[in-house]
């Protein structure tokens, strides 16, 4: 008689899922753990059993972009900068895609949100937008801090405020208070708080934290929008690099450090931002 044939397995059916690190510091440390899928399917269940944070399943992919959907192990998330560059990294060859992509996020059902992609100096990065700012007055005393310039207003959408501390030792010595923040946001109409200072570890063009209760986080490890709040900010100043298009960041939460890049260009109204980095297989 011949032998019954083996069972197949969960295993042997689903797709084991590319795990990649996403704004890593220089010396592999932090930044942001993305689950890859190849494929769709039982998403949430997926992303549940995938043990990182945050898994990314690639929907549909072609030279011209990808179609991705974005789940926690316990959500849809809707959209991440952090999947998209992760998926975007890890199809690049598969799906040979070109240096200039359309990325879709979102239920495939309701449309999804779309947001251009590039690829520079072998990272990809994500349009955010023209920034615009504006110079405004701030009672900072709640958060501890006083700083000796004015602070700014800057968004491509939803505004941020922006403060420059004195150095990275004060950077890094801030402690956030969700009500403080979210008193300061309140009173100058923002969502956001985020605090930098020039410079930064590993050549770094400048470091910084970002904070956000009223967006329903204490403190954000990897913030692509907020860096190209920065951005913006810092070209308002006439403090970007005069001899480049492209800045380094050094994202400073507390034991989960990140390192960013930034491309930024003059625009009408502001500076338009593109933000990315390095991707590397965990």
């Amino acid at each position: 008689m011949n032998a019954e044939p083996a069972p197949v397995t969960d295993s042997e059916t689903t797709p084991v899922p590319d795990l990649r690190r996403v704004f890593a510091a220089p010396d592999g440390s932090g930044g942001k753990q993305v689950a890859v899928f190849p494929d769709g399917g039982d998403e949430q269940a997926r992303a549940a059993a995938s043990g990182a944070p945050l898994s990314v399943f690639v929907q549909a992919a072609d030279p011209t972009g990808l179609r991705l959907w974005v789940f926690t192990p316990t959500r849809e998330k809707g959209s991440s900068d952090s999947a998209a560059i992760a998926a975007l990294s890890a199809v690049q060859g598969s799906a040979g895609l070109l240096d200039v992509v359309e990325v879709t996020q979102g239920d495939p059902e309701a449309g999804g949100e779309v947001q251009m992609a590039q690829l520079c100096g072998g990272e990809w990065l994500l349009r955010q937008g023209v920034v615009t700012v504006q110079a405004v007055m701030a009672d900072l005393s709640a958060l501890g801090l006083s700083p000796t310039e004015p602070v700014w207003v800057a968004g491509t959408g939803r505004p941020n405020l922006v403060a420059e501390v004195a150095d990275l030792g004060a950077l890094d010595a801030f402690v956030p208070d969700d009500a403080a923040v979210s008193g300061v946001n309140r009173a100058t109409s923002t969502t956001g708080l985020i605090l930098f200072c020039m410079g930064g570890p590993a050549r770094a063009d400048v470091s910084f934290r970002a904070f956000g209760p009223l967006k329903g986080f204490t403190e954000d490890a990897a913030s692509s929008n907020m860096l190209a709040c920065l951005t913006g900010v810092l070209g308002h100043l006439d403090r970007l690099p005069a001899d480049s298009t492209l800045i380094r960041a050094a994202q400073r939460r507390p034991g989960q450090p990140a390192r960013l890049s930034a491309q930024y260009a003059p625009a009408d109204g502001g500076t338009e931002v593109w933000v990315g980095g390095r991707v590397t297989p965990v």
